[in-house]
């Protein structure tokens, strides 16, 4: 292999992928990049075995073609360090290579390509969507905190995409809240599904760059391939069947309360400062005309009250929230004015945009609510 590139260019290559790069492994050539080199394109793979991304940068000269594995770690502190120009990169003997740049060069160890495990993706039976690349980062961005960590139950560490034929939901819960993005800028012929955990999702979200309009998405039964631009990104699906969120949300809660988004944001973050810090409880007061929010900690004398006003339709009521729940909800929603629509003390409370912007809000989400003294 012998080639010369921007140091800048590669760099950011790396960087790219280097987020599938594991921090502890048993398989120590996954602390590695593969690198191939066909034509005038250098491909770079990184790997921890759940999660690959892929990607293709554009060499200036190619000398000759190869494939080989190099330190991942190494490679990325060396070209941090350097200042953007052009390097040559090429194998010197069965077991290392040289970069050199303008005024030095620096000798490192590779490995066997045929090393590195094979990475599979979709099958031939593999169904294709795409996405706005908008919408999937708004979606994941707005869903992926609602996702639990439960051992017992793993379809609920990811985040559901269920798939339809005039609209596309994504949907996150831990059982005490549940949120769901709608989106009709994605169809499918027939209805189709899948639960990507919160790890790949992250990443995703994190390597889908602004100037990206539209993102491929394989899957399968068993993986998911995303493909935007030059990058791929290649993970395992959680395997399991994801409980049926519609049946749990709320269609006839009459009480309903008009509020300012981060009025009602700022008040409860005021308030929950006294809240006991194991439970996190507060107590909304409703009448109408005015929502009272309280907290207490009775162990350290502590107590807090705020009234605000607000639009509100129906009876009387006292409920209760976990305030950390509430409050990632709230900030997690882009509208102005929300709606939250209440049944009683004891059941699910709907948290949605008000109708005035539920047209451009594709955000809704529901609350349980926990018992008060």
């Amino acid at each position: 292999m012998k080639l010369s590139i921007s140091s800048a260019t590669l760099l950011k290559g790396l960087l790219d992928v280097s987020k599938a790069i594991p921090s502890k492994t048993t398989l120590q050539i996954l602390e590695n990049f593969l690198v191939v080199l066909r034509g005038n394109t250098l491909e770079v793979t990184a790997s921890d075995s759940e999660l690959t991304l892929r990607t293709s940068i554009e060499a200036d000269k190619v000398e000759e073609e190869g494939s080989i594995a190099i330190p991942a770690r190494h490679i990325i502190d060396l070209l941090k360090e350097l200042p953007d120009q052009p390097i040559q990169i090429k194998t010197i003997s069965d077991s290392s290579f040289e970069c050199s740049w303008a005024s030095g060069n620096s000798v490192l160890p590779y490995f066997p390509a045929d090393d590195y495990p094979d990475i599979k993706g979709c099958g031939e039976d593999a169904q294709v969507v795409e996405f706005p690349a908008a919408s999937l980062v708004d979606g994941i961005a707005g869903t992926v905190y609602a996702t639990a960590d439960d051992e017992i139950r793993p379809a609920m560490n990811g985040i559901f995409f269920d798939i339809d034929v005039e609209s596309t939901t994504l949907v996150a819960s831990d059982s005490h809240k549940l949120i769901c993005y709608t989106t009709t800028d994605v169809k499918a012929a027939e209805k189709a599904s899948f639960i990507l955990h919160k790890r790949p999702a992250n990443v995703l979200r994190s390597i889908i760059g602004k100037d990206v309009e539209t993102v491929k998405v394989a899957f399968d039964a068993s993986n998911v391939v995303f493909s935007f631009g030059g990058t791929t990104m290649i993970c395992r699906l959680i395997v399991g069947k994801y409980p049926k969120y519609r049946d749990v949300i709320p269609q006839n809660n009459s009480n309903v309360l008009k509020i300012d988004r981060t009025l009602l944001l700022n008040t409860v973050r005021r308030v929950a400062v006294c809240a006991n810090k194991a439970s996190n409880h507060i107590k909304f007061d409703l009448k109408a005309g005015q929502l009272e929010i309280s907290a207490q900690d009775l162990g350290f004398a502590l107590a807090a009250y705020e009234k605000v006003s607000c639009d509100y339709a129906g009876d009387d009521l006292t409920i209760g929230f976990k305030s950390t729940f509430l409050t990632e909800i709230l900030s997690n929603m882009a509208c102005n004015t929300l709606v939250m629509k209440f049944m009683d003390a004891r059941r699910a409370a709907l948290i949605l945009p008000s109708e005035e912007e539920a047209a451009s809000e594709k955000i809704c989400g529901i609350i349980m609510p926990i018992m008060i003294s």
